[in-house]
């Protein structure tokens, strides 16, 4: 009889972790009775038709609900706890801090319920860029995350900064971000263009730092470069703004795009401009269709794909050539100007590295990684 498994998540609508749910549902399936359990009622991934799904609260509910106000939070954990009672769950799953939380206080209610939580962001960093954010890490990590039987992230880094800086001393792991391997050879054909086209995707927030692609571009000849921008975000405006005011012209701003790949295949480079990450997605897309990659040396997740978190040293204003793809300083325009005009000037490079990001991407399959989660949920 297969056990019973909740994996409780904000939506399931975008994102970084969503991706990776909406990945693992399908093997889940087969080995276990899951509910998909949502905070919000927003889907934009597929759900396999044996999956069943509970939303926390009414639809009319979550206009007014507020998910940071901590007695709400408590009223949903009542709920919450009670459906892990009534449908005899066996394994309680969480995925980001919201929920996260919700699944230590249920596992407070509920002693032999199994829960497991995952985190998936740099704490000190990424958290640092909202005042509430950093304090309810800092509070509550500690007093709430203990109470789980297990954690895992998608970086050695993060466990170490939960460990160091936030009290965390349960039991922690590291299970990668999957991707899925198409063999439809919709790859990166590397081209000798007289235009260098970088593509970049992200949310448009603080710790994505598009700014520092715009300064780079503002000091060459536009008509070398053109850079397209699949996101949206609190600061959007801000940063066409910012275009405006660096008078770029080759800057496209294309919102939200559900098949970001289509669009990987279409660039000549990928920029990952962070200050912080969890471990991107994007980094991984990127790999599986050939396209070379520029990516900020930040926590956690670039060393760990494109250098196999072999450690390098980077002086100010200069790039590294990793394994499978060129690394560089967080927040260093410099080095990204250097870095995009090798990339332009060196064709036989940018076709190693769509080579070798190809082989990189493998080591991500989903079935690969797939099979470090069913572990960890067996034992």
């Amino acid at each position: 009889m297969k056990k019973k498994l909740s994996i409780l998540t904000l939506s399931l609508f975008s994102g970084g972790a969503e991706r990776v749910i909406s990945l693992f549902l399908e093997p889940l399936s087969k080995d276990f009775d899951v509910t998909l359990v949502l905070m919000y009622n927003k889907i934009n991934y597929e759900i396999p038709k044996n999956i069943k799904i509970k939303l926390l609260l009414p639809d009319e509910d979550y206009q007014t609900a507020n998910f940071y106000n901590l007695k709400n939070l408590y009223k949903m954990s009542n709920v919450y706890s009670k459906f892990i009672k009534a449908e005899g769950i066996d394994i309680s799953l969480s995925f980001l801090v919201l929920p996260n939380l919700l699944n230590s206080i249920t596992k407070i209610k509920n002693k032999t319920l199994t829960t497991i939580i995952s985190e998936r962001n740099f704490p000190s960093v990424a958290y640092k860029f909202k005042k509430s954010s950093y304090i309810i890490a800092k509070t509550f990590f500690p007093t709430l995350y203990n109470r789980n039987d297990k954690l895992f992230s998608n970086s050695v880094y993060i466990n170490k900064d939960l460990k160091e800086n936030f009290g965390v001393k349960i039991p922690m792991s590291v299970i990668y971000n999957p991707i899925m391997i198409y063999d439809d050879k919709k790859i990166k054909n590397i081209s000798s263009d007289i235009v260098l086209n970088i593509i970049n995707v992200g949310s448009f927030k603080p710790q994505k730092n598009h700014k520092m692609i715009f300064e780079p571009l503002s000091n060459c000849n536009q008509e070398e470069y053109a850079l397209s921008i699949i996101g949206r975000g609190t600061l959007e405006n801000e940063l066409k703004s910012n275009v405006e005011e660096l008078n770029l012209k080759n800057v496209t701003f294309l919102g939200y795009q559900k098949n970001v790949r289509d669009y990987l295949v279409q660039n000549d480079v990928f920029v990952l401009s962070s200050s912080a990450e969890g471990f991107p997605n994007v980094l991984l897309e990127a790999l599986s269709v050939g396209l070379p990659i520029i990516s900020t040396n930040c926590n956690s997740g670039p060393l760990e794909m494109l250098n196999t978190n072999e450690p390098v040293q980077i002086k100010e204003g200069e790039f590294y050539l990793a394994k499978y793809g060129i690394l560089i300083n967080t927040d260093d325009a410099l080095a990204l100007a250097s870095a995009l005009n090798f990339l332009k000037e060196n064709i036989e490079m940018r076709r190693k590295y769509s080579e070798q990001g190809l082989i990189r991407a493998k080591d991500y399959e989903l079935s690969k990684i797939y099979k470090d989660l069913k572990a960890l949920l067996d034992t």
